[in-house]
């Protein structure tokens, strides 16, 4: 290939690098057109599913998260008060109570039943 064929393929090129940027601008240029387009309500329900959507991923993020340290003491307090809950009814229950429920006998063993016997055989209808 000659130094003029490489120059003359140079130029080429260009022209073609030219073309395809004014084919991305006028598609660019499309895709802005159509988008100003939008209808306002469309455009609030896309607003309102990315809305949406975003909380969802918050959600999920905090559910893998672990315990802070608030979590904690709120579960500690609520630990508290159901052991006070506790200990106030087992204060509250008789102590009769609680040692007669411990020395119930264990039920006898069951005698096995009779056989039982065979009704009287049908007179055969006259």
């Amino acid at each position: 290939m000659s130094k003029d064929q490489k120059k003359s393929g140079k130029g080429k090129n260009k022209k073609r690098a030219s073309r395809s940027d004014q084919v991305r601008s006028a598609v660019d240029q499309a895709f802005q057109t159509a988008g100003a387009q939008l209808r306002p309500d469309r455009a609030q329900d896309i607003a309102d599913e990315l809305a949406a959507a975003a909380q969802r991923v918050r959600d999920v993020v905090e559910d893998a998260l672990p315990p802070t340290t608030e979590d904690l003491k709120r579960l500690e307090q609520r630990l508290a008060v159901i052991e006070r809950r506790i200990g106030a009814l087992e204060r509250a229950t008789p102590v009769a109570t609680r040692r007669a429920a411990a020395k119930k006998p264990a039920a006898a063993p069951r005698k096995k039943a009779a056989p039982r016997k065979k009704p009287a055989p049908r007179k055969p209808a006259s």
